[in-house]
């Protein structure tokens, strides 16, 4: 919801080009509650208000702001003005907006932004989306192994307005091989032998990523072993980027989502909710919607297999629902379970016979929880059809049929459930996919399979009997 407690006076203030006003507004809050009471502005009372702010100042409010009105900004305001905040952003946070924007305007600003970082933009753009190299920065701090600890805090002084981090300082050679680490306040400590070589303070074991690896491997990286960033290098080991912690943030954040909008059994949005178009939000839910739908047909067509049982024992569809349910429920229990174990890094492929094992005894404790539930349902429901007039030979001997039915079918599901999504992770496929109302589905057919076959053996058995 837009914050309208300044612009009020913000418009008043522009109207009177009031500059000492709008300049102490720009400085005195954080940039991102600045942000917060400028969004109710149109794009070009922004750039108003902004042009009251230093270049950093200015391109660190307007990075907060969303993501609409950025590309708006970018897009109907001058492009030369436009150009010149582009160039003060972060290098990935300017890729970012880019990727967003109309490629018609982009080929318009590109050659107006300084050499130095459209270079830099190109660079960034060329890899491939989801991959360190598409979400790292470059504005990282690089020493020389050969530098004294006085050289490298004079190094660090010149570099430090450009940069996004000094927590981790990285020690590269001539050819910017990656050589080690060291931390500002190890060169601070060594300032008591100011020649102490950086080689001679450096942490040589580095954790780093390649620029190829997926995002999301490089968030569990950052997060096993707890780091404000990792550096990026190429298959030579050459430096050419850092990963920070805001930046895996926003990672796992789409991930999170992407992995819930999938588990829901819709296609992932590539923008908010409000932002798709109601074309686009159809179109990814019926993907999913049209799959489902035709998991029901055959479930009916399952069903529709077994009419003649339903004719002899019609009382069998009362708890058809009940059973599919069950089993669905189960599935998707164990699916998610084991998606989010293996996000989390919990468990993988290599583990799936354990996983069935213990789905197996988990199917078996709670089929038979169930089954006790459901045997003194089902008699209290076929003495309730005996006396409606319903033909029920012996409703205490057929109300088996249920609790047996349900014991397999909560196997079955928790089986099913958790070796679907690891099978797909085995194949190199998210097993986000195999979303819990796809496996429902699954169980259901085969819910129906179980249950009638069950019904057929048991019940002629007891008519024999």
């Amino acid at each position: 919801m837009t914050n309208t407690l300044f612009l009020p006076e913000l418009r008043e203030m522009l109207a009177e080009s009031d500059a000492a006003g709008l300049a102490e507004f720009c400085t005195t809050l954080h940039p991102a509650r600045t942000a917060e009471f400028m969004e109710g502005l149109t794009p070009e009372e922004a750039w108003a208000v902004l042009q009251h702010a230093d270049d950093a100042t200015r391109a660190e409010i307007y990075h907060y702001f969303e993501l609409a009105k950025q590309i708006a900004m970018i897009e109907t305001l001058d492009r030369t003005a436009m150009a010149g905040l582009i160039g003060h952003l972060a290098p990935d946070e300017r890729v970012d907006i880019l990727k967003e924007v109309n490629p018609t305007v982009v080929e318009e600003l590109l050659p107006l932004v300084p050499a130095l970082e459209r270079r830099d933009i190109q660079r960034l753009t060329a890899y491939p989306e989801g991959t360190a190299g598409a979400v790292m920065t470059t504005s990282f701090a690089r020493l020389s192994e050969k530098s004294s600890a006085r050289q490298a805090i004079d190094d660090l002084a010149r570099q430090a307005a450009n940069l996004e981090t000094i927590y981790y300082l990285y020690v590269v050679d001539e050819e910017d091989h990656l050589r080690g680490v060291v931390s500002a306040r190890q060169l601070v400590s060594a300032m008591a032998k100011p020649d102490t070589p950086v080689g001679e303070l450096m942490e040589r074991s580095v954790v780093s990523v390649q620029v190829a690896d997926d995002q999301e491997d490089v968030a569990e990286v950052v997060a096993k072993y707890d780091l404000l960033a990792v550096p990026v290098v190429d298959q030579e080991r050459r430096l050419v980027g850092i990963v920070t912690h805001d930046d895996v943030l926003d990672v796992m954040r789409e991930e999170a989502i992407e992995d819930v909008h999938m588990l829901a059994g819709i296609a992932p949005l590539e923008h908010s909710y409000l932002d798709t178009s109601l074309v686009t939000l159809a179109w990814k839910r019926g993907m999913w919607l049209t799959v489902l739908f035709l998991a029901g047909l055959l479930t009916a067509l399952a069903l529709q297999t077994y009419e003649e049982a339903r004719m002899t024992w019609p009382w069998l569809a009362i708890f058809i629902p009940l059973i599919v349910s069950t089993g669905g429920n189960s599935g998707s229990q164990s699916a998610t379970l084991i998606i989010t174990a293996l996000t989390a890094g919990h468990v993988s492929s290599r583990d799936w016979l354990r996983v069935a094992v213990r789905e197996i005894l988990s199917g078996v404790m709670l089929g038979g929880l169930l089954a006790l539930i459901g045997y003194g349902v089902a008699m209290l429901i076929l003495n309730q059809e005996v006396s409606h007039g319903t033909q029920v030979p012996n409703p205490t001997t057929a109300a088996i049929v249920v609790p047996v039915t349900l014991v397999l079918v909560v196997i079955c599901g928790t089986l099913v459930g958790a070796m679907l999504p690891l099978l797909f992770h085995r194949v190199g496929l998210d097993p986000a996919l195999m979303s819990t109302p796809f496996v429902s589905g699954i169980i259901d057919i085969v819910g129906i399979v179980l249950y009638m076959n069950v019904a057929l053996r048991l019940l002629v058995v007891i008519a024999g009997g």
